[in-house]
């Protein structure tokens, strides 16, 4: 599976974004996407996940402001972003993984846990 972001950029706080992650098959929509991100010299961390069935998780920075959702017609993810914060800047990579992964807390998914990741997207918001 070949996946690839668009939508990332620079915006002002506040401001609103929306990531997408093309993937070349869902593998027959049996598995969980998710949204991770990277700030320069921070570790890679979860924000938010997708089961085939719909089911999603938002790690708490993004509660209230983001919200991911796929097409599975379409083999697309997205993050739809609002309320933009300086702290939201960061390298924004999609994954996918086992279906299973969707039903483990955001927090104590690991980066090796999934096998499938995109190149990333820039995401910088200014203040």
């Amino acid at each position: 599976m070949q996946l690839v972001e668009s939508g990332g950029g620079s915006v002002q706080a506040g401001g609103s974004l929306r990531l997408s992650c093309a993937a070349s098959d869902f593998g027959g929509s049996h598995v969980c996407m998710a949204w991770f991100r990277q700030a320069l010299g921070k570790g890679r961390e979860g924000v938010a996940s997708i089961r085939s069935d719909g089911i999603t998780t938002i790690a708490d920075p993004g509660k209230g402001r983001f919200t991911i959702s796929r097409d599975n017609a379409k083999n697309t993810l997205y993050l739809q972003m609002n309320s933009l914060k300086p702290e939201d800047t960061a390298m924004y990579y999609c994954a996918a993984g086992d279906d299973l992964l969707g039903r483990v807390p955001l927090t104590t998914l690991r980066s090796t846990d999934f096998g499938y990741w995109g190149q990333g997207t820039q995401v910088t918001v200014s203040s």
